[in-house]
């Protein structure tokens, strides 16, 4: 799985993956717009910008102009947001590689942004807050990044909040765009399908107007932290769910495939501690996973589960009896092995796709500016030793760093503020 990277004098950063037995091809934009690089009275934007750019541009003055274009291939396409970045992809049959390019080079640099649209896509994406609202599972964890970040972009909601979103008008957003979709801030990839020199040669010319203006940054995450912290959401359900993390490191820190193996042995799949523990011994939840978001200046590791209410103390504490032992070093060689054997595993299984590889190789530009081939991290995840897992066990699993938040019929914390500690 070999990969060609060229930045154009433009500085646009143009990543190429050709597979020729592939069936099909992606196109995918990525930019360093997410909500981390907003202000709190414009919180919401990014995930905005991302809705309208699908509603027209000047060559395809409608949505349906786009959507219909798309549709008529065949093609898979959407676009996402997060709080480092926002993505467009398209992916179809490797014999419209120039029809999909086109469009989405179309939609992410001449969007119009009709004042109409935006009236009217503000009420879509407050439903998709309020979608989020009724969905615990997905919530929890919005309320877990604003228990360990607070009032900062990175414990805000990607997706903003209604009031922001209600204020957001044509200005402000044409504002933020031309401050963040610039060149140097975009990675433009291809995944499949094609031909290398002809490929670059069309997205060089497809991309040749993007801004070359500067590029605005976003402010450091500030880390404070003296005792463990819970939050507790008031909700009438029929299960609890629940995130219980600590604070971490960055995705640049030497120890991030320790952390992933670790997360792996605790709750990456059917046979990990957790799952075991609280799954098949307890019975007392159908869903329980961990696993560590490291980001470019800060990261966590979070385990979180759907618990049956009378069960959910007892569960709280068998992972907090989980994570402990594994900060004591009671870790076997064949244990390590085998969830290093899964991790990899999983990452070449996932490769098979055009938009996985195409996400694989810019999802690692677009924060560390610098790619690894999947043999290369599968290299590196093989060479993590016990010791390095416990270690980083040890320097994450303590009182000081623990986090918990969940929803379900609670309003009182101090309960589980008296059982949060080791």
């Amino acid at each position: 799985m070999d990969f060609q990277k060229k930045t154009l004098k433009n500085g646009l950063r143009v990543i190429l993956v050709p597979e020729k037995d592939s069936p099909a091809t992606t196109v995918l934009v990525l930019v360093e717009a997410g909500s981390k690089y907003e202000t709190k009275d414009i919180n919401g934007v990014s995930h905005f910008l991302e809705h309208m750019c699908f509603k027209g541009t000047e060559k395809r003055p409608r949505a349906i102009d786009i959507a219909g274009e798309l549709d008529r291939i065949g093609a898979s396409y959407n676009a996402f947001t997060s709080q480092e970045w926002t993505g467009y992809f398209a992916k179809a049959q490797a014999k419209h590689n120039d029809t999909i390019l086109d469009v989405v080079c179309d939609l992410y640099l001449n969007p119009t942004l009709p004042p109409a649209e935006i009236e009217k896509e503000k009420g879509v994406v407050i439903e998709e807050l309020n979608m989020y609202e009724d969905t615990p599972q997905r919530k929890v964890q919005d309320l877990f990044l604003e228990l360990l970040y607070g009032d900062q972009p990175a414990g805000w909601d990607v997706g903003g909040r209604k009031e922001t979103v209600q204020a957001l008008d044509r200005d402000k957003i044409v504002d933020y765009r031309s401050r963040q979709y610039v060149a140097k801030a975009t990675v433009v990839v291809v995944a499949g399908n094609f031909e290398p020199d002809q490929m670059l040669a069309r997205v060089e010319k497809c991309f040749a107007n993007i801004s070359t203006e500067k590029k605005f940054g976003k402010i450091k995450t500030i880390e404070t932290q003296t005792k463990p912290e819970v939050m507790v959401k008031y909700k009438e359900s029929d299960q609890t769910h629940l995130v219980l993390g600590t604070r971490a490191f960055d995705l640049f820190d030497p120890r991030k495939y320790a952390i992933e193996v670790l997360a792996d042995l605790l709750g990456g799949g059917m046979s990990s501690r957790l799952f075991q523990k609280v799954r098949e011994e307890l019975g007392a939840a159908y869903y329980v996973r961990a696993g560590a978001d490291l980001l470019t200046d800060h990261g966590l590791f979070a385990v979180s589960a759907g618990v049956d209410h009378r069960k959910l103390e007892l569960v709280i504490k068998a992972i907090l009896e989980e994570l402990d032992r594994m900060a004591k070093g009671d870790l076997s060689e064949k244990e390590l092995a085998d969830a290093k054997d899964h991790l990899t595993g999983k990452l070449m299984l996932g490769l098979e796709t055009s938009d996985e590889l195409a996400m694989f190789y810019g999802g690692q530009e677009i924060l560390e500016r610098e790619m690894k081939r999947p043999e290369e991290v599968t290299r590196a995840i093989g060479k993590v030793k016990k010791s390095e897992v416990v270690t980083v066990a040890k320097d994450l699993f303590k009182d000081t760093k623990l986090n918990l938040s969940l929803i379900g019929p609670y309003k009182d914390k101090a309960v589980f503020e008296k059982i949060l500690h080791f």
